[in-house]
C-alpha cells in the first residue's frame, strides 16, 4: 500500500471525502500534497478529532499504524500524541484508558526514533496517573515524581482533592507548580 493510499484511507475512515474542499488537493495530487508536511499534518489532525470523537474504539490501533507508516516521525508522533490525550480525556476512567493504550503500545514500538517511543509512553503514564487521581487515588510522592512537570502542572490546576493538592504542593518538581497547588488547597479546603 502506498503512503497516499494510507492517507486516503485515513480521510476516508475520517468521513472525508475529494468533495471537502480542505482536503480536495490531497486527493486529486495524489503523492505530491501528501509529500506536503503542512498537508499531511493537517490530515493527521482532522482524523485524530473525528476518530477520538468516534463512540467506538475498534479502529484506534488501525488508524495509528497507518499514521506511523507516514514519512515524518515527527508529524507522526505529534498525532498520536493528541489522540493519547484526546482519548484521555474522554474516558470514563484509569482501568478504560490503560486497557485502550496496552491495544496500542505495540505499535508505538514500530517508531525508529526511541525518544518519540519514550515520550508516547511516558504521555501514557502522565495520563494513568491523571486518571486514577479522578478515581480516587491520592498519588505518593514517588508515584509524582515518575510523571512528567507537565502532568504535575496539569494536575495542580485540575485536581479538586484537598489530599492530592496537598501532595502536590509538598513535591512538585517545580516552585511555580508548588505555588498552583499550594492556593488552589487553601480554596477547596
Amino acid at each position: 500500500m502506498t503512503w497516499h493510499a494510507d492517507v486516503a484511507e485515513l480521510l476516508a475512515e475520517a468521513g472525508m471525502t475529494d468533495s471537502d474542499p480542505a482536503f480536495a488537493s490531497v486527493f486529486a495530487s495524489g503523492e505530491e500534497a501528501v509529500a506536503d508536511g503542512h498537508v499531511r499534518s493537517a490530515v493527521y489532525q482532522r482524523v485524530v478529532s473525528v476518530i477520538a470523537s468516534s463512540g467506538s474504539r475498534d479502529r484506534d490501533r488501525a488508524v495509528v499504524a497507518a499514521i506511523l507508516r507516514g514519512p515524518d516521525e515527527t508529524a507522526s508522533k505529534g498525532a498520536v500524541v493528541a489522540l493519547v490525550d484526546e482519548i484521555a480525556l474522554r474516558t470514563t476512567g484509569a482501568a478504560e484508558f490503560r486497557q485502550w493504550s496496552d491495544g496500542l503500545l505495540p505499535e508505538i514500538d514500530r517508531l525508529r526514533v526511541a525518544g518519540f517511543r519514550d515520550f508516547i509512553r511516558r504521555r501514557v503514564r502522565d495520563w494513568l496517573l491523571y486518571l486514577s487521581v479522578g478515581d480516587g487515588h491520592v498519588p505518593t510522592r514517588a508515584e509524582l515524581a515518575e510523571v512528567t512537570e507537565w502532568m504535575q502542572r496539569f494536575l495542580a490546576e485540575r485536581a479538586t482533592s484537598p489530599a492530592v493538592l496537598a501532595v502536590l504542593a509538598g513535591s512538585a518538581a517545580t516552585r511555580k507548580t508548588r505555588n498552583i497547588a499550594k492556593h488552589r488547597a487553601a480554596r477547596h479546603r
